[in-house]
């Protein structure tokens, strides 16, 4: 099947992380599948704002999501935790019509600069998803130790060993999607 949708949610919005270079790479190793990366420079969550109306572009995201048939959730870790974006973000699309993530196929991955490759934001962001229901892939979390060193000037992984267990996660999340 090569019409699937993958979305890409990076909780880190500088252009150059390494989480996003690690979303884009999954994302080609997914392929083929068109691949749209959702927008998180959203508002901040305010119970008033929300009286207001759903702003727009939480909307989009939450609309995003649920015309995905898996989505990739690639998280930094911050103060031991995830980024306050990622964070903003999931507060904001629960608040909106129908359940975007439920029975989802829904993969977390993390980069970081330390020897723990992100672990406890990985671990936050799936327990952050788990009320909202996706079929959360685990078991082949993954996790990119040191990652200002594993990419080249492409964005590709350089590290065969990590590429080669992204290869198979990623294939692993495009069977999920198919099955769905």
């Amino acid at each position: 099947m090569t019409d699937l949708k993958l979305v890409g949610l990076s909780g880190a919005l500088r252009k150059d992380s390494t989480n996003r270079k690690l979303m884009h790479e999954a994302a080609r190793r997914f392929a083929p599948a068109e691949f749209v990366e959702g927008n998180l420079r959203l508002p901040l969550y305010d119970g008033d704002l929300e009286a207001e109306g759903i702003p727009a572009e939480v909307q989009e995201l939450s609309d995003l999501i649920a015309s995905a048939d898996a989505v990739l959730v690639v998280t930094p870790e911050y103060n031991r935790g995830i980024s306050g974006v990622l964070k903003n973000a999931l507060d904001w699309v629960s608040r909106t019509e129908g359940s975007p993530w439920a029975d989802k196929p829904v993969v977390v991955m993390s980069a970081a600069a330390g020897r723990s490759g992100g672990e406890r934001g990985h671990l936050m962001a799936q327990e952050s998803l788990m009320p909202f229901s996706p079929r959360l892939l685990v078991g082949g979390e993954f996790q990119l130790a040191q990652s200002f060193s594993q990419f080249d000037d492409e964005g590709h992984l350089t590290n065969e060993r990590a590429a080669q267990s992204l290869e198979a996660l990623m294939a692993r999340l495009r069977r999920e999607a198919e099955r769905a």
